[in-house]
């Protein structure tokens, strides 16, 4: 398959990041190579997404925090970036609606055609920084190929790539995201068939059974890419709430778990240091 023939894809991750792990950025080079490895895509961009504060989940720490880490554990990295746009609205939004912002904005950017989905997001942009990074679609030296249509993985397809949504455990995928933000059916259905995900399983995660339980999922299995080979790996063990344990505990080991920015700057704030969070 020629280069123009393959699927341009970004990389899409929703979740607590509470804080972001050595893991979380291993998932993305994982999905990237194994997209690479199958000839039929290329990945331009890989983007996190942060959830809102409002999410409620047990010592989630401040945006502000959570969004400063992960801007630090990706800096070196020359293809992913934070985007705050999750954080600053004015509530929780579901993976869903993330998801249609992305797709929306790439349209509107790009002025490419998405191939299925015709119903634009209703989320208002509100609150966007003034001095964030332009998204990975607006780099043009990603897209010096860009094909007039693309999908976003999965059925949302809309233009420049396919969006694929990197999950970090198979066993919370019936929710699709870290944070089990999945939503109604119909969502479910949007994000799964107009989207697509890209799996990347976890300690011992019983993938076929997840697939075999939800309909959902089974209609849609072409739209599901499974990296198969890497769950094994010392970085699929890794986790935020093992993280935040060593960090209480004063344990070592979370030199591990944590890119030194991120450990630095959790010291320099305390955050995480009781188990308050």
């Amino acid at each position: 398959m020629t280069e123009n023939a393959k699927t341009h894809v970004i990389l899409l991750s929703c979740g607590s990041f509470n804080p972001i792990t050595k893991g979380h950025i291993h998932m993305f080079e994982k999905a990237r190579e194994y997209l690479h490895k199958t000839g039929r895509f290329i990945v331009i961009g890989g983007i996190i997404s942060p959830v809102h504060d409002s999410y409620g989940k047990p010592g989630l720490v401040p945006s502000k925090h959570r969004l400063t880490m992960c801007q630090l554990a990706v800096q070196s990295s020359d293809w992913i970036r934070v985007d705050p746009w999750e954080c600053y609205q004015q509530t929780w939004q579901t993976t869903c609606s993330v998801l249609e912002h992305h797709r929306d904005l790439m349209k509107r950017v790009t002025g490419c055609i998405l191939s299925n989905v015709n119903t634009p997001s209703s989320t208002p942009v509100i609150g966007q920084p003034q001095n964030q990074a332009p998204p990975v679609y607006q780099n043009h030296n990603n897209l010096a190929n860009k094909p007039t249509a693309v999908k976003l993985l999965g059925k949302v397809s809309e233009s420049l790539g396919k969006m694929c949504c990197a999950r970090p455990s198979m066993d919370r995928f019936t929710f699709i995201d870290e944070n089990a933000n999945l939503g109604p059916r119909h969502e479910m259905e949007v994000i799964v068939g107009d989207f697509g995900i890209v799996v990347v399983p976890r300690d011992g995660a019983d993938t076929e059974r997840i697939m075999n339980h939800s309909s959902v999922l089974r209609k849609h299995t072409e739209n599901i890419l499974m990296v198969k080979d890497d769950v094994n790996h010392p970085m699929s063990i890794v986790s935020s709430t093992k993280s935040r344990l060593a960090l209480q505990h004063g344990d070592g080991h979370v030199v591990d778990y944590l890119n030194q920015p991120v450990i630095d700057y959790i010291l320099q704030t305390q955050l995480y240091i009781t188990a308050s969070g």
